[in-house]
Protein backbone atom coordinates (compact mmCIF):
# COMPACT_ATOMS: atom_id res chain seq x y z
CA UNK A 1 0.00 0.00 0.00
CA UNK A 2 1.43 3.36 -1.05
CA UNK A 3 0.91 6.27 1.33
CA UNK A 4 1.79 9.84 0.36
CA UNK A 5 3.44 11.70 3.22
CA UNK A 6 3.42 15.47 3.51
CA UNK A 7 0.31 16.22 1.42
CA UNK A 8 -0.87 19.69 2.45
CA UNK A 9 -4.54 20.56 3.01
CA UNK A 10 -6.20 23.82 3.98
CA UNK A 11 -7.25 24.65 7.55
CA UNK A 12 -10.88 24.10 6.47
CA UNK A 13 -9.95 20.63 5.24
CA UNK A 14 -7.99 19.97 8.42
CA UNK A 15 -11.14 20.72 10.42
CA UNK A 16 -13.49 18.80 8.17
CA UNK A 17 -11.47 15.70 7.37
CA UNK A 18 -12.59 14.61 10.75
CA UNK A 19 -12.50 11.70 13.14
CA UNK A 20 -14.31 8.43 12.70
CA UNK A 21 -15.94 8.46 16.11
CA UNK A 22 -19.45 8.16 14.77
CA UNK A 23 -20.12 4.48 14.59
CA UNK A 24 -21.01 2.44 17.61
CA UNK A 25 -18.80 1.04 20.32
CA UNK A 26 -18.14 -2.64 20.88
CA UNK A 27 -20.15 -2.51 24.09
CA UNK A 28 -20.30 -5.95 25.69
CA UNK A 29 -21.29 -5.10 29.27
CA UNK A 30 -21.31 -1.33 28.73
CA UNK A 31 -25.05 -1.03 29.44
CA UNK A 32 -24.78 -2.54 32.90
CA UNK A 33 -21.60 -0.57 33.68
CA UNK A 34 -23.20 2.76 32.73
CA UNK A 35 -26.29 1.96 34.79
CA UNK A 36 -24.22 0.88 37.80
CA UNK A 37 -21.96 3.95 37.67
CA UNK A 38 -24.93 6.29 37.29
CA UNK A 39 -26.75 4.75 40.25
CA UNK A 40 -23.55 4.69 42.31
CA UNK A 41 -23.39 8.46 41.88
CA UNK A 42 -27.07 8.92 42.69
CA UNK A 43 -27.91 10.36 39.29
CA UNK A 44 -31.22 10.02 37.47
CA UNK A 45 -31.35 9.60 33.71
CA UNK A 46 -32.54 13.22 33.48
CA UNK A 47 -29.54 14.43 35.47
CA UNK A 48 -27.11 12.40 33.39
CA UNK A 49 -28.81 13.76 30.30
CA UNK A 50 -28.33 17.35 31.43
CA UNK A 51 -24.63 16.68 32.02
CA UNK A 52 -24.09 15.04 28.62
CA UNK A 53 -26.57 16.88 26.41
CA UNK A 54 -28.24 13.55 25.59
CA UNK A 55 -31.94 12.81 25.97
CA UNK A 56 -33.37 10.64 28.75
CA UNK A 57 -34.88 8.29 26.16
CA UNK A 58 -31.55 7.81 24.38
CA UNK A 59 -29.68 7.12 27.63
CA UNK A 60 -32.40 4.65 28.60
CA UNK A 61 -31.85 2.83 25.29
CA UNK A 62 -28.11 2.68 26.01
CA UNK A 63 -28.69 1.20 29.47
CA UNK A 64 -31.11 -1.39 28.04
CA UNK A 65 -28.73 -2.28 25.16
CA UNK A 66 -31.27 -1.03 22.63
CA UNK A 67 -28.78 1.52 21.30
CA UNK A 68 -25.00 1.56 21.24
CA UNK A 69 -23.24 4.92 21.61
CA UNK A 70 -20.52 6.32 19.40
CA UNK A 71 -17.06 6.71 20.88
CA UNK A 72 -17.65 10.46 21.20
CA UNK A 73 -20.87 9.85 23.13
CA UNK A 74 -19.14 7.25 25.32
CA UNK A 75 -16.49 9.84 26.17
CA UNK A 76 -19.18 12.37 27.10
CA UNK A 77 -20.92 9.83 29.34
CA UNK A 78 -17.61 8.91 30.99
CA UNK A 79 -16.86 12.59 31.61
CA UNK A 80 -20.28 13.14 33.16
CA UNK A 81 -19.76 10.11 35.42
CA UNK A 82 -16.22 11.30 36.25
CA UNK A 83 -14.55 8.06 35.19
CA UNK A 84 -11.92 7.05 32.65
CA UNK A 85 -13.69 6.03 29.43
CA UNK A 86 -12.03 2.61 29.75
CA UNK A 87 -14.30 1.94 32.74
CA UNK A 88 -17.26 1.81 30.35
CA UNK A 89 -15.72 -1.08 28.44
CA UNK A 90 -14.33 -3.31 31.17
CA UNK A 91 -14.30 -3.87 34.92
CA UNK A 92 -10.64 -4.90 34.64
CA UNK A 93 -9.24 -1.42 34.01
CA UNK A 94 -6.34 -0.64 36.35
CA UNK A 95 -3.17 1.40 36.66
CA UNK A 96 -0.51 -0.18 34.44
CA UNK A 97 2.61 0.85 32.56
CA UNK A 98 2.11 -1.50 29.60
CA UNK A 99 -1.00 -3.08 28.08
CA UNK A 100 -0.73 -5.43 25.09
CA UNK A 101 -3.70 -6.37 22.87
CA UNK A 102 -3.13 -9.66 21.04
CA UNK A 103 -5.17 -9.13 17.90
CA UNK A 104 -8.78 -7.93 18.09
CA UNK A 105 -11.56 -10.48 17.94
CA UNK A 106 -14.10 -10.21 15.12
CA UNK A 107 -16.92 -7.79 15.84
CA UNK A 108 -20.12 -6.75 14.13
CA UNK A 109 -20.25 -4.27 11.28
CA UNK A 110 -21.02 -0.80 12.61
CA UNK A 111 -19.10 -1.29 15.85
CA UNK A 112 -16.06 0.10 17.61
CA UNK A 113 -13.50 -2.09 19.35
CA UNK A 114 -11.75 -0.28 22.20
CA UNK A 115 -8.04 -1.02 22.58
CA UNK A 116 -5.91 -0.95 25.73
CA UNK A 117 -9.03 -0.84 27.89
CA UNK A 118 -7.20 -2.27 30.91
CA UNK A 119 -5.07 0.86 31.35
CA UNK A 120 -6.52 3.79 33.29
CA UNK A 121 -5.42 7.41 32.95
CA UNK A 122 -4.51 7.24 29.26
CA UNK A 123 -3.74 10.49 27.47
CA UNK A 124 -4.64 8.78 24.18
CA UNK A 125 -7.65 6.47 23.71
CA UNK A 126 -7.29 4.12 20.72
CA UNK A 127 -10.11 2.34 18.88
CA UNK A 128 -10.58 0.16 15.83
CA UNK A 129 -13.74 0.95 13.90
CA UNK A 130 -15.82 -0.97 11.39
CA UNK A 131 -18.35 1.69 10.32
CA UNK A 132 -21.75 0.81 8.88
CA UNK A 133 -23.21 2.24 5.67
CA UNK A 134 -25.57 4.49 7.67
CA UNK A 135 -24.69 7.60 9.61
CA UNK A 136 -24.96 7.42 13.39
CA UNK A 137 -28.09 8.65 15.13
CA UNK A 138 -26.19 11.49 16.80
CA UNK A 139 -23.60 13.82 15.34
CA UNK A 140 -20.58 13.68 17.59
CA UNK A 141 -18.28 16.23 19.17
CA UNK A 142 -16.15 16.24 22.31
CA UNK A 143 -13.20 17.97 23.87
CA UNK A 144 -9.71 17.22 22.59
CA UNK A 145 -8.22 16.11 19.31
CA UNK A 146 -8.33 12.96 17.20
CA UNK A 147 -6.31 11.12 14.60
CA UNK A 148 -7.93 8.75 12.11
CA UNK A 149 -6.28 6.34 9.68
CA UNK A 150 -8.22 4.30 7.10
CA UNK A 151 -6.54 0.91 7.03
CA UNK A 152 -9.05 -0.74 4.69
CA UNK A 153 -12.04 0.37 2.63
CA UNK A 154 -13.51 3.85 2.18
CA UNK A 155 -15.55 6.14 4.42
CA UNK A 156 -17.48 9.39 4.08
CA UNK A 157 -16.93 12.05 6.72
CA UNK A 158 -19.44 14.83 7.28
CA UNK A 159 -18.29 17.70 9.43
CA UNK A 160 -20.16 20.75 10.62
CA UNK A 161 -23.82 21.56 11.10
CA UNK A 162 -26.70 23.61 9.70
CA UNK A 163 -25.48 25.43 6.58
CA UNK A 164 -21.81 24.71 7.22
CA UNK A 165 -21.56 20.99 6.41
CA UNK A 166 -18.68 19.61 4.35
CA UNK A 167 -18.29 16.00 3.19
CA UNK A 168 -15.06 14.21 2.30
CA UNK A 169 -14.28 10.68 1.22
CA UNK A 170 -11.26 9.00 2.82
CA UNK A 171 -9.86 5.95 1.10
CA UNK A 172 -7.40 3.26 2.11
CA UNK A 173 -4.19 4.85 3.37
CA UNK A 174 -5.74 8.28 4.02
CA UNK A 175 -5.46 9.87 7.45
CA UNK A 176 -6.61 13.03 9.18
CA UNK A 177 -6.08 14.97 12.41
CA UNK A 178 -8.60 17.39 13.89
CA UNK A 179 -10.01 19.46 16.68
CA UNK A 180 -12.72 17.06 17.87
CA UNK A 181 -15.01 19.82 19.17
CA UNK A 182 -16.33 20.20 15.62
CA UNK A 183 -19.45 18.07 15.09
CA UNK A 184 -18.96 15.15 12.74
CA UNK A 185 -20.28 11.79 11.60
CA UNK A 186 -19.14 8.92 9.42
CA UNK A 187 -20.42 6.09 7.24
CA UNK A 188 -18.82 3.39 5.10
CA UNK A 189 -18.90 3.94 1.33
CA UNK A 190 -16.93 0.89 0.18
CA UNK A 191 -18.77 -2.32 -0.73
CA UNK A 192 -16.49 -4.36 1.52
CA UNK A 193 -16.16 -3.68 5.26
CA UNK A 194 -13.86 -0.82 6.21
CA UNK A 195 -11.34 -0.85 9.05
CA UNK A 196 -10.32 2.42 10.67
CA UNK A 197 -7.91 3.26 13.48
CA UNK A 198 -8.95 6.20 15.67
CA UNK A 199 -6.85 7.71 18.44
CA UNK A 200 -8.56 10.28 20.65
CA UNK A 201 -6.53 12.57 22.90
CA UNK A 202 -8.28 14.56 25.61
Amino acid sequence: MNITIGHKVSYRQQCCIANAADTSCHTDGMASLVRALRRERGLTLEELGSRTGLTKSYLSKVEREHSTPSVSVAMRIAGALDVDVSRLFTNDAHESRVVVDRGADDWDDGKFHALSTEMLGKIMTPFLASPSTEFAEHKSSHEGQEFVFVHRGSIELQCGQDDDVVSFELNEGDSAYLDATRTHRIRRTSAAPALVLIVAAT
